[in-house]
């Protein structure tokens, strides 16, 4: 997945919750904008999961990109 594909998918409007699927099943919601911020590079992404809970992912990992699913895995 190229992070173009993510950040046009994270800037869309309107915004649509989506699910970035990795490599290993691993699904991981972003449920909003705000929760999650690509580094400047664009490899590695920081999202705010739930609560004080984060998930650091490596954005070379991700397979798909799944839109119009529950945000909640």
């Amino acid at each position: 997945m190229t992070k173009d594909a993510i950040q046009s998918t994270l800037h869309a409007q309107p915004f649509k919750p989506f699910l970035l699927r990795l490599t290993d099943g691993t699904l991981v919601p972003v449920p909003h904008p705000d929760f999650m911020v690509v580094s400047q590079g664009g490899r590695t992404a920081i999202i705010n999961t739930e609560g004080e809970k984060f998930s650091i992912v490596d954005l070379g990992l991700v397979t798909t990109i799944e839109l119009g699913s529950d945000p909640s895995p």
